[in-house]
């Protein structure tokens, strides 16, 4: 079966968790015709209002797309539902895999996708929760020449700005590079609050003193806020930090670069995840008032 060529463009979502459910919202609210499936079904369902069918099977949701979004918690999760979802695939169809799956799995995934004889674009996303929701996600794409014009139509939607980096595996590399510095700056953040705390100061003159110049970027404000709350509602779950920095590690050993600071990052994320694993990652910070 071919890939619709209506006007209406055809899109499955395999993974509607935090990150692909708003990212299907987005879609299914910019006249894309939406198939999503999602292990846990209830998450895709409760997508409904959007209008958007919910599919049985991987293969169900991308029997008639002409692009086919996975969105999944890690690379091992990716290569399974591919694998189911592959035989069913369009004639036609572009395999557009935005989650945060590495390197190692990228190159599986790829290797998936040629066996199949479908175009596959790396295309991992740089945001959380609320970024997902308002269509402001960084997308951080690399794939074939041919197919990126049309994929801007898919990613508007979703996203304020998107990277082409190069071929297919340039964009996992860089969105690793970005995380390494994501969680190095959350890790720093958590210990200098800590730090304040421990010397008797309020934290919050921290935050405010750095406020608007070069050492206070947007971000320190914005989970630093939490820390100091101590209210974690997940934009972006510890748990999933914690396999970022595993995926970035592995990448610098495979690299040869002896980078530090993953082990340090890691330290905490384990300490913390008992308790906070399905909270926001800023939840890294309790590790540090034990």
């Amino acid at each position: 079966m071919s890939a619709s060529s209506d006007a209406t463009p055809t899109l499955a979502v395999l993974g509607t968790g935090i990150m692909g459910g708003a990212m299907a919202r987005r879609w299914a609210g910019h006249g894309f015709a939406v198939t999503a499936w999602n292990r846990d079904r209830t998450k895709a369902e409760a997508l409904g209002d959007t209008g958007l069918a919910v599919a049985d099977t991987p293969g169900d949701a991308v029997r008639r797309a002409r692009y086919v979004v996975t969105m999944l918690a890690d690379g091992d999760a990716t290569e399974q539902v591919a694998t189911e979802a592959l035989p069913a695939v369009a004639d036609g169809a572009i395999w557009v895999q935005m989650g945060t799956v590495g390197v190692d799995a990228t190159d599986r995934l790829a290797a998936l996708a040629a066996d199949a004889g479908v175009t596959f674009v790396d295309a991992p996303v740089s945001g959380t929760k609320q970024p997902a929701e308002q269509g402001t996600l960084m997308v951080l794409a690399s794939g074939p020449e041919p197919v990126r014009q049309e994929l801007e139509r898919v990613f508007d939607p979703v996203a304020a700005r998107v990277v082409w980096v190069g071929d297919v595996g340039a964009g996992s590399r860089l969105k690793l590079v970005i995380n390494s510095w994501l969680a190095t700056l959350l890790a720093g953040l958590a210990e200098s609050i800590a730090l304040a705390e421990g010397l008797g100061l309020d934290p919050a003159r921290f935050l405010d003193a750095i406020d608007g110049g070069p050492l206070g970027p947007a971000y320190a404000s914005l989970k630093g806020s939490m820390m100091l709350e101590r209210d974690y509602p997940p934009a972006f779950p510890l748990r999933l930090l914690a396999k970022d920095v595993d995926l970035v590690a592995a990448a610098a050993a495979e690299a040869d670069v002896p980078l530090r600071l993953p082990a340090a990052v890691g330290a905490l994320l384990t300490a913390a995840r008992p308790e906070h694993d399905d909270e926001d990652m800023s939840a890294l910070v309790e590790a540090l008032r034990r």
